[in-house]
């Protein structure tokens, strides 16, 4: 880092400042303004604002990490934009007709209040064990890399990182509500997108261009489907890559069957229940916005493949074959640190490829972007959980146990739920740490969470027989599932040396693959919210009328088509084309 650098730096914080400012002149000390920017949010805000909360700390050192293990396979997770455009499309309406704070009253309105706060208990369980600890884990990693000398008593860089960006993010959330997260997250989005752009330009550069990569990396780690399908069984439906008795239980290469029905349930589950998305969309002042913000996030979201794994891929290609004369010095530094005395890569040390590949191969002033774009993704992923988190901690707890609470007490209320959040994130940290792989870690825990919250969204829209009771079993069932799947994971992470006994009960739930796990859960809700539901007395229709398809009236219908035109269907059909388009790039050999 040098002059220019931190010049570069300081003008983003600058601006940022600039924005935080203004925002605080707009606000309004009331509930609606300080968790939805009082529903005056635009479709480029709703849309950018989206996109930087989606792309974080998690990508940026556990997605690049991916791409220098396993090549372009996670990419089947970034290429789940078109689930944006299921928000937009299908499940926008009934939210914005429902006129909510959260998720969880979405539930609440269409089966019960019980339901309600079982899904407000879940949501914060997943943030502090997802989003919060993860955000906070990938900031002191980056810290560690870009400055690993910095120390301040007996913290080390890594400690030093993490507490400065949640603290900075923290600060500003807690100040301006999801008005300033919105905003600042609208400028992020643009340093995010320009910085990460660089460092795919400038390794390109250094590995001797498109050709070089793949001429370094070989065909697999340029096939989607490669490390999902064995060798020897690629014209087979066999979910395998060994041979044996439950061999299919420990696959541990993202087989293609799991892929197939677990990833798009977790990308759903994401993209259109998920509190930390959909809150910008219920932002928005109409439909027409709330749309058209989901089908501009879709767009963005097509981005990663390209500024988060393909750096990663540049980074494993450096390490493993050099680069050009003028990048020899940055492959060593890369290959010191990602190729142990054995000459394997270190999966473990893959995570810090992304700005591994911002210290050794960028110029003067462009690393300088590039760190500001890694401190706004960074930050924009942490202010959006955290407002998303004080949100449903208000409003689905707080205001329900005290109803008559003033608008300024329930901002208050919100403001010193965001610091605890932080607090119980900075405490779970040590987990994580030594885990397997930051991108790796956040999938599973999703995959353990993310099936009856599916389950009870989507069932619940599409077929209005099914019931409160229904909705509540399904979601106690799947998260008794996934609490239970992670309390055996957790000694096998924390104690060294500790194992459970082969072929035993725990020790086949241990090693059993994440994704076929999830499916298990999948599989388990929905026949758990079916059967409670169909035993139970049926709901009252007309309470739940324009909740769900069943129950929408003409006027519903005509309301929500003339929120859309032509130039709405154009731009989702151009993003489904890219989609395929880069499935089609991404199968050859």
């Amino acid at each position: 880092m040098e002059t220019l650098d931190w010049v570069v730096i300081a003008s983003y914080f600058s601006l940022l400042l600039g924005v935080a400012w203004w925002v605080i002149l707009q606000n309004k000390d009331t509930a609606d303004d300080y968790f939805l920017a009082g529903r005056n949010l635009g479709w480029f805000i709703v849309g950018a604002s989206i996109f930087a909360s989606n792309i974080g700390s998690e990508h940026l050192v556990g997605l690049a990490g991916s791409g220098c293990t396993d090549g372009v396979a996670m990419a089947h997770y970034e290429l789940h934009a078109w689930c944006l455009l299921v928000l937009g499309w299908l499940l926008v309406p009934f939210y914005m007709r429902s006129k909510v704070f959260t998720m969880p009253e979405f539930l609440e309105r269409r089966f019960n209040p019980t339901s309600r706060w079982v899904l407000s208990l879940i949501s914060l369980v997943a943030y502090v064990l997802t989003k919060i600890a993860v955000g906070i884990f990938a900031g002191g990693v980056v810290f560690s890399v870009l400055l690993p000398e910095m120390r301040v008593g007996p913290l080390d860089a890594f400690w030093v990182g993490s507490i400065l960006v949640i603290v900075l993010t923290g600060l500003y959330t807690i100040l301006g509500g999801l008005r300033m997260v919105a905003y600042t997250e609208a400028v992020q989005t643009v340093i995010l997108v320009a910085g990460s752009v660089l460092v795919t330009i400038f390794g390109l550069q250094a590995i001797g261009g498109w050709s070089g990569l793949q001429a370094a990396c070989g065909s697999e780690m340029f096939n989607l489907w490669k490390p999902l399908v064995p060798e020897g069984v690629e014209a087979t439906w066999a979910p395998v890559k060994e041979t044996g008795r439950m061999a299919w239980y420990f696959n541990d290469r993202y087989p293609w069957l799991s892929m197939l029905f677990c990833a798009p349930v977790i990308g759903l589950w994401y993209w259109c229940t998920d509190q930390y998305i959909v809150q910008r969309a219920l932002g928005a002042p109409s439909e027409r916005e709330a749309r058209r913000g989901a089908i501009f996030a879709s767009f963005l979201k097509l981005l990663p493949v390209f500024i988060f794994i393909i750096p990663g891929m540049i980074c494993f290609a450096l390490a493993t074959q050099g680069g050009a004369a003028d990048a020899a010095a940055g492959s060593r530094a890369i290959r010191s640190t990602l190729i142990g005395e054995d000459g394997q890569l270190i999966r473990d040390e893959a995570q810090k490829a992304f700005p591994l590949l911002v210290t050794s191969v960028l110029p003067t002033g462009a690393r300088g972007m590039v760190v500001a774009g890694l401190l706004a993704a960074l930050m924009s992923s942490l202010a959006g959980v955290f407002n998303a988190s004080a949100t449903l901690f208000t409003m689905d707890f707080y205001s329900k146990f005290r109803p008559h609470t003033s608008q300024h007490r329930l901002v208050w209320i919100g403001r010193i739920a965001t610091a605890a959040m932080v607090l119980i994130g900075l405490a779970w940290i040590p987990v994580i740490r030594g885990g397997r792989g930051l991108y790796d870690y956040l999938q599973g825990v999703q995959a353990y969470l993310a099936p009856p919250i599916f389950v009870v969204f989507f069932l619940g829209i599409f077929w209005k027989r099914l019931n409160g009771a229904g909705c509540l079993a399904a979601m106690i069932v799947g998260f008794i599932m996934g609490l239970f799947r992670l309390a055996v994971d957790t000694p096998v992470k924390l104690i060294d040396g500790f194992a459970y006994e082969p072929n035993s009960f725990l020790w086949i739930v241990n090693n059993m693959f994440f994704q076929y796990y999830s499916i298990l859960i999948l599989i388990v809700s929905a026949a758990t919210m079916i059967a409670v539901s169909l035993l139970t007395r049926q709901p009252d229709y007309e309470k739940i009328s324009g909740l769900t398809y069943g129950t929408i009236t003409q006027e519903h219908r005509r309301q929500s088509r003339s929120s859309w035109g032509s130039a709405d269907v154009a731009a989702s059909a151009i993003v489904v084309l890219i989609i395929l388009a880069a499935y089609f790039y991404f199968t050859g050999t």
